[in-house]
């Protein structure tokens, strides 16, 4: 080839790649495979080369090159980037409103609302079309120079272009003269998205290093390093979200539009013509945000008419004209006032924090489990601690980090009772156990715990019988043990307070309708310790009915699936106990009618394959999710482990989530698993 031959073969090339580029990282689709797209690369590479000269600043091949940098120089920024106000409820998007609207009090408001990306804001220049500079947000005023960083995000375009029809021709036009000859700003977000992070996760364990925190302080960091290698291994990626240029644009949703013509990756957002909007458009986000491929803490809203937005003016550091409706916080910082025990169904102690009341998540907190005196230890805790407290869906809250720094030195140390709060019993600690137990089986509290566990939705689904009634009732003398409850008449609740004819009308025939239970439930009805709602459907599938679990042995247990030495015991010896043999007959005798049954297994397309849900579910209840699985031949666990196979990630997931993600365990979505199921 000629020198011509070769630059005109350089140019096609830098415009394929790119147009290809644009697909992938801004449309997320190809039309050519990866392996494809890297010989063309490869190919660029080799001919740059052997002819440097027609090396420029915008060629694909100069997003990773240059050696590492010694420091970063600052960047005063032409234009401030300013700060945004939180909000967290609809009561504050009202306020918001009435601000502003007293500024403008003749202008009508509309708005626009997008994701707000839990990112790393950048600053890019481009003159004459050619990306020059790239700059953190810095203290707003002054950033630093991360352009070499920077130009390794693929979804940055190392030169403009015009990808589609702008909104007017006119815009187009002086589109077209400011990437010709001008200076173009596009700000927007660094982020990583969940993928990436989990990929270099995994890759840290396999090395035995530290795992990071999470993506965005990992982007953040990885834009920091001063080798721009090191930023390229990251995977990362730019969300634009603003123009600062005058393209003859009149709203900010046109500055979204314009910049994904001009190649960028943007949030499309949506036009909200009130605030009822705004809000709809957030909780929808809320309600769907695990699904979506980056982490978001919220949305922004911003007063959709560029001429409102620059009347209105900036109070400090913050633009009034726009705001970020933020989801409710996960964790919270608080003040542990009292520490005390609650006496459980199987005689364990549990120490539970009081704390000074925080809304955490949208719900107002005012205790967390402390779980054993072990944790309690782990952790550090004092009376009059300030701690962080964390929620995560439906789960119970939890402290998770005790601030040494500011305690006065009048926390008080807390130590586990001797003696049972209920009964007075001795305290004991079972070797091997991290749970204290009351040494009296009879104590009351224990037996009101276990009537509670005994009526229970997962149990028999007593509808209507409380905590309240139950203690009513025991205090009474009217019920003492479990089958008590199926000879209650209407005449023995009437007398008691808060009963009326029909409400113990309505009791009574609750309980009598409760009389027939499948074995599973009724099996976890009888509050075996260490035998769950999963332990006790392994039961039922196994045995198929009682009399086959009451005659089982110890070998007959332990070869059913999860069911360990420690577990297996504990049923075995209850089966054995002549007092519970004594109570199975007394709910025979009252008419309590146990179904026999084993799981109907359709396939065994999921043989040995144990999954774990977490999170909340769309397209059905857990309880249904768990029966397909078994149906398909698979295994139910309630923690994730090494052997897990399937993590099922609904909405809101919790620990387990996290659990997988450190164990390298595979998370599938409620979509995938659908397929799974299918």
């Amino acid at each position: 080839m000629t020198k011509q031959e070769v630059k005109q073969r350089i140019e096609k090339l830098r415009k394929e790649i790119n147009h290809h580029r644009y697909l992938y990282h801004v449309l997320d689709t190809q039309e050519i495979s990866d392996p494809a797209l890297d010989s063309l690369k490869h190919e660029l590479y080799g001919l740059e080369q052997k002819y440097p000269e027609f090396i420029t600043p915008d060629s694909p091949t100069q997003r990773v090159g240059g050696k590492p940098l010694d420091k970063f120089e600052k960047v005063h920024h032409q234009s401030p980037m300013l700060s945004i106000e939180d909000i967290f409820s609809k009561e504050e998007l009202i306020g918001w409103q009435e601000r502003i609207q007293k500024l403008v009090p003749h202008e009508k408001l509309d708005y626009f609302a997008e994701l707000k990306i839990d990112g790393f804001a950048m600053s890019l220049i481009y003159k004459n079309g050619i990306f020059v500079q790239g700059s953190t947000r810095g203290d707003g005023l002054i950033g630093e120079d991360v352009t070499l960083n920077l130009k390794t995000i693929e979804s940055i375009p190392l030169k403009l272009e015009i990808h589609g029809k702008m909104p007017s021709q006119e815009m187009e036009n002086r589109t077209r003269r400011l990437i010709e000859n001008g200076e173009i700003e596009v700000r927007g977000e660094v982020y990583m998205d969940r993928h990436a992070f989990e990929k270099a996760n995994k890759e840290r364990k396999k090395q035995g290093l530290a795992l990071y925190a999470n993506p965005r302080n990992t982007a953040a960091g990885s834009i920091r390093q001063l080798d721009p290698k090191l930023a390229a291994s990251r995977d990362l990626k730019f969300l634009a979200y603003d123009l600062v240029v005058d393209f003859g644009q009149t709203t900010h949703q046109e500055k979204h539009q314009i910049a994904k013509i001009l190649g960028f990756k943007t949030d499309e957002g949506v036009f909200c013509k009130n605030l009822e909007d705004i809000a709809n458009f957030r909780n929808k986000i809320m309600k769907g945000r695990e699904k979506l491929p980056f982490q978001i803490d919220g949305i922004v809203a911003s007063v959709n008419s560029n001429r409102i937005f620059k009347k209105l003016g900036v109070v400090g550091k913050t633009p009034r004209g726009i705001i970020a409706f933020k989801f409710p916080a996960k964790q919270g910082t608080t003040i542990v006032e009292d520490i005390k025990v609650q006496v459980g169904r199987t005689g364990a102690l549990t120490p539970v924090a009081y704390l000074k009341p925080v809304q955490i998540g949208g719900t107002t907190i005012s205790r967390a489990t402390l779980h054993n005196e072990d944790e309690i230890k782990r952790l550090g805790i004092k009376i009059g601690d300030t701690v962080i407290v964390e929620r995560a869906g439906d789960v119970i809250p939890d402290i998770v980090q005790v601030l040494p720094g500011l305690r006065t030195g009048k926390e008080k140390e807390f130590r586990m009772p001797r003696v049972c709060p209920v009964c007075g019993s001795k305290v004991i600690r079972p070797e091997g156990e991290a749970i204290h137990r009351c040494s009296n089986p009879k104590c009351g509290i224990i037996r009101r715990m276990a009537i509670c566990h005994f009526v229970s939705k997962k149990a028999f689904n007593i509808v209507g019988m409380g905590p309240k009634i139950i203690n009513q009732l025991m205090d009474e003398g009217l019920v003492s043990d479990f089958s008590d409850l199926f000879e209650l008449e209407e005449g023995d609740l009437m007398p008691l307070e808060r009963f009326a004819e029909k409400s113990a009308e309505k009791l009574i025939n609750s309980i009598q309708k409760s009389k027939e239970i499948p074995l599973k439930k009724f099996i976890f009805a009888l509050g075996i310790r260490h035998a769950g709602e999963e332990t006790a459907i392994e039961l039922s599938n196994h045995f198929g009915n009682l009399e086959k679990l009451k005659k089982a042995k110890l070998e007959d247990l332990l070869k059913i699936q999860d069911v360990g030495e420690v577990v297996a015991k504990s049923i075995y010896d209850w089966f054995k106990n002549k007092s519970n043999l004594k109570l199975l007959e007394k709910l025979d005798k009252v008419g309590v009618k146990i179904l026999s049954q084993k799981l109907k297994v359709k396939s065994q397309k999921l043989k040995d394959k144990i999954f774990v849900l977490t999170g909340e579910l769309e397209s059905m209840t857990r309880d249904e999710a768990k029966e397909k699985i078994r149906a398909l031949g698979g295994d139910i666990s309630e923690s994730v482990s090494k052997n897990t196979d399937f993590v099922v990630a609904g909405k809101e997931p919790g620990s387990k989530y996290e659990k997988a993600k450190e164990l390298g365990v595979k998370i599938i979505s409620e979509k995938a698993f659908l397929k799974i199921i299918k």
